[in-house]
């Protein structure tokens, strides 16, 4: 099915559902978990969104993982993007939120991605796919570019600002990449041979200094 333009989406008219990132998002205000657990279940009846129970709210996500996106020169590519069959869905599952009583919130909607500025993606985006995923997989997954998709939606999506070539700068930020104690070797192995280096592991296994071919640094942190 083909992916929506930003105009199309907008034209959809939504009132509960908000596109960011790649997706359609919303927020429900329920009365306890139970509710969030029964309109979950009842959203999920055919229409597989995303889901997050919290105190006193829902999260939602609905994208496709089979939109289809055609180049300039009218390849085409499969993508995760909004479709019609998101639209649908989004209305739908705003029919049932209303009559059990759940209130949207799209004002408090929010999603992180993380953007890494490198004249090199190729590169270093196996190292940024091993670190946050524990495999090079996610390099790519439903993305024309290298971005780095976690199947499992268990970490942000990090994509590549495009940069010219430059010294390594001194780094203003860093990730974190927190894991189970008995995952944490195997965490470290994948991106090494995926092309990362151990910078400092006085530490370990508290935490793993890892930076890629462009001295970017991430941490594979455990309770230890």
């Amino acid at each position: 099915m083909d992916m929506l333009s930003g105009t199309q989406i907008d034209e959809a008219r939504l009132a509960d559902w908000r596109k960011l990132g790649q997706g359609l998002h919303a927020r429900y205000a329920v009365d306890g978990f139970a509710a969030g657990a029964r309109l979950v279940a009842a959203a999920e009846a055919g229409l597989v969104p995303r889901a997050t129970i919290g105190d006193g709210f829902v999260d939602l996500k609905l994208i496709s993982d089979d939109a289809v996106y055609r180049d300039d020169d009218g390849k085409e590519h499969i993508v995760e993007w909004v479709t019609q069959r998101d639209i649908d869905a989004a209305r739908r599952i705003s029919e049932i939120a209303t009559d059990q009583g759940a209130v949207a919130d799209p004002s408090s909607i929010t999603t992180i991605e993380l953007a890494l500025d490198t004249a090199s993606s190729a590169r270093v985006a196996p190292v940024w796919a091993a670190l946050l995923t524990g495999s090079t997989d996610a390099r790519g997954r439903g993305t024309i570019g290298d971005d780095v998709r976690d199947a499992s939606g268990r970490v942000p999506i990090l994509w590549f600002q495009d940069t010219d070539e430059h010294e390594t700068p001194r780094q203003r930020f860093h990730i974190d990449v927190w894991v189970a104690p008995e995952v944490a070797e195997q965490r470290i192995a994948a991106a090494v041979a995926a092309g990362g280096v151990i910078v400092d592991d006085k530490e370990a296994p508290s935490f793993t200094v890892i930076a890629d071919q462009d001295g970017n640094k991430a941490c594979v942190c455990t309770s230890v």
